[in-house]
């Protein structure tokens, strides 16, 4: 095995080795040629200024016209001949062109010559210079045995009028002006020199200077590549030491440093299969921080992961030595309890982590006060092995988190979670997907009942669903499903369409009241449902005061910045709101005021707390007082005596519903329910 590590471990240093020489090699080269490349274009760039300084000096004895004649006289010749004998260690050939390409004058006598059309065209039109380097093959070796090769820099300059001047002007050995390539701005251009110069020692030093730059780049790549070889090398040797770490940090929670889930599993495979053997109880508590995204999105990401990092720390610290406590995901922990005595037990110790989140947090300058639905079971009571024992936690915590009770014990009542639940998710799609008249969706409508003159004034639709196999469920049974699952706005415009069309037959029979629709968060973020229940209107020609729509008090502290644009959307176009569920959102009397509201429903809670004296009286009085302030009318839920109907009455609530009315009918037995109401008609289960 070690043999083979070896070999693998030499594998890999090899395989580096191989592939970074290659890599800087390649690099080595692109360095040496980008560098001569350089080199090269600044030695074209100096050859040019030098012809520049030649076209100067053999343009000044010459008069303008001389290169409109295009034909120079001997002293015309000879002075341009002197003028440029400065240049003649370097000079190979000069050379005067006209305008129209005549040759006017030439270095080495000639008396015909033919420039370069495309280049002497160029440097007419442009005004710049244009240098080449050429191979010269006319030279002929000192002993006449034929010709040799001499890499010369063939410069075409223009020639402009302030370059030329008139011979009586001009001092012959005068130091002129160095003339830059394009300079002159907008003067003419009256001819062009073509000046050809030796450019052996420029060649001979490009050459000698990328050989030093050759050896400099190789010797520092090859010392660079050495290094990371022996770094690369050194470092292969520490990976071996280091996966030990690495799997350990594989089973703990990057934020945290709790163990994570797959840590929990394993040791709750070993806990309850050593509970089985021995006929002990192993406990799960799982809990999840209420509206966690909610923080999330209102304070930043940061802010979230600083305090489950309080959580962990909170959690870590309150627990017995045994017990383990696990980050799941999110915002979701476990507490594996190996060695409980009783349900009862894990019960208490439930209660006592929830406990843990009664002080605030401290986040920044921030204290924030946070709630948790936490969820217990326990093996052989709820669960046979370790996977159904999170299933029945995870059943648990979310009856909690429903049922508002902050700890729940697993209870099968409760086990919506179950594969039945995904049945139930697919009867929900065909029911939805159902054409109209023949689906298993169906409202019915609860009365509003003034308690000034005891007659129906409104009435509340309320979904049900008619299940073949399951009778008749309330909304609590599957909204939470379709919430969870996306299909709420499906139900919603369900809801809408039914409501309306009923709104419009009762119109039409001479007998409408407004109609109040539940509608959820979810349809209250984009203004989508307004355009909806516009379209419905208009489609079935009931006018926007018969409808109502009603949005907990909650999902409207959730996100008021985008549901309350909405809300005064529903306002503007005539549809009355109703905060429903109200005194359990927390909201702010300044968020009361502005709110775009006329209708606030006492949450069945206070309602069913005025049985208990004259302190639930206050705190419903006060939010009669408070809601009239604003000229809200109020709605008490839940009525179901005659001796809470007296008691709404005289702290002067507005309406009531409840089953001491009435509870909600199908559409046909409304009718029913609009004489006087003063005692029950059916009684039943409470629900909504």
């Amino acid at each position: 095995m070690a043999r083979a590590a070896a070999r693998r471990r030499w594998s890999l240093t090899r395989y580096f080795g191989v592939v970074s020489f290659l890599a800087m090699a390649a690099l080595g080269v692109a360095l040496v040629w980008m560098t001569g490349r350089v080199m090269h274009e600044q030695s074209v760039r100096d050859g040019t200024q030098s012809a520049a300084s030649v076209m100067a000096y053999a343009a000044a004895p010459l008069p303008p016209e001389a290169f409109d004649i295009a034909v120079l006289s001997d002293a015309q010749r000879e002075s341009v001949r002197s003028a440029t004998s400065l240049f003649s260690s370097r000079l190979v050939e000069l050379r005067l062109w006209s305008t129209a390409g005549a040759l006017m004058y030439s270095s080495t006598d000639a008396t015909v010559g033919f420039p370069d059309t495309e280049r002497l065209a160029q440097v007419l039109a442009d005004g710049e210079a244009d240098a080449q380097v050429l191979d010269d093959v006319n030279q002929v070796d000192s002993i006449g045995t034929g010709a040799t090769v001499t890499e010369v820099l063939d410069v075409y300059v223009p020639v402009r009028a302030s370059d030329a001047r008139d011979l009586a002007g001009a001092v012959i050995g005068s130091p002129l002006p160095t003339a830059a390539p394009g300079a002159g701005g907008s003067d003419p251009v009256i001819g062009a020199a073509e000046i050809v110069l030796d450019h052996t020692e420029a060649v001979a030093t490009l050459t000698q200077a990328r050989g030093t730059v050759t050896l400099v780049v190789g010797g520092g790549l090859v010392a660079l590549w050495l290094l990371l070889f022996r770094t690369v090398h050194a470092t292969s040797k520490r990976l071996q030491a280091s996966a030990m770490e690495n799997a350990r940090l594989a089973l703990l929670d990057s934020l945290t440093g709790l163990p994570n889930r797959r840590l929990l599993a394993d040791r709750m495979r070993r806990d309850v299969a050593e509970a089985l053997r021995s006929g002990g109880r192993v406990g799960l508590v799982l809990l999840d921080i209420d509206r966690f995204k909610d923080i999330n999105d209102s304070l930043g990401h940061d802010h979230g992961d600083e305090l489950l990092e309080q959580v962990a720390e909170r959690l870590r610290g309150a627990l017995r030595d045994e017990d383990v406590v696990a980050r799941l995901g999110g915002d979701e922990f476990a507490v594996l309890l190996p060695d409980v005595r009783s349900v009862a037990n894990a019960e208490r110790l439930a209660r006592r982590v929830r406990q843990l989140f009664i002080p605030p947090f401290q986040l920044g300058e921030m204290s924030l006060h946070v709630e948790t639905s936490v969820g217990v079971a326990c093996i052989p009571d709820h669960a046979s092995d370790a996977s159904s024992l999170m299933r029945t936690a995870d059943v648990a915590m979310y009856s909690a988190k429903h049922h508002r009770t902050g700890v729940a014990v697993y209870d099968p009542d409760e086990d919506h979670s179950s594969p039945q639940r995904l049945v139930l998710l697919g009867d929900l799609h065909h029911a939805i997907e159902a054409p109209v008249g023949e689906s298993e969706l169906v409202m019915h409508y609860q009365p509003k009942v003034s308690l000034e003159t005891g007659r129906p004034v409104g009435y509340e639709a309320l979904m049900r669903w008619d299940h073949p196999t399951r009778g008749l469920l309330l909304p609590g049974a599957f909204i939470p499903l379709a919430e969870q699952s996306g299909l709420i706005h499906e139900l919603t415009r369900f809801a809408l369409t039914s409501a309306i069309t009923q709104l419009a037959r009762w119109r039409e029979a001479g007998t409408p009241l407004p109609v109040a629709v539940n509608l959820s968060a979810h349809d209250v973020t984009t203004t989508a449902v307004v355009d909806a229940i516009e379209g419905l209107l208009v489609e079935h020609d009931v006018p926007a005061a018969l409808l109502e729509v009603e949005i907990t008090e909650t999902a409207l502290v959730a996100d008021p910045s985008r549901i309350v644009p909405v809300l005064e959307r529903l306002g503007a176009l005539g549809v009355h709101v109703a905060i429903d569920d109200f005194g359990i959102g927390n909201t702010s009397i300044s968020q009361l005021r502005d709110l775009p509201v006329g209708e606030l429903k006492i949450d069945r809670l206070f309602v069913a707390d005025l049985r208990d004296g004259e302190r639930s009286e206050v705190v419903v009085q006060a939010m009669v007082d408070l809601a009239h302030s604003f000229g809200l009318r109020v709605v008490a839920e839940g009525v179901e005596d005659e001796q809470t109907a007296a008691t709404l009455r005289r702290l002067g609530v507005d309406r009531a519903q409840g089953f001491w009315y009435s509870p909600a009918v199908p559409p046909e037995e409304v009718p029913a329910a609009q004489r006087p109401a003063r005692a029950p008609r059916v009684r039943g289960a409470r629900g909504a």
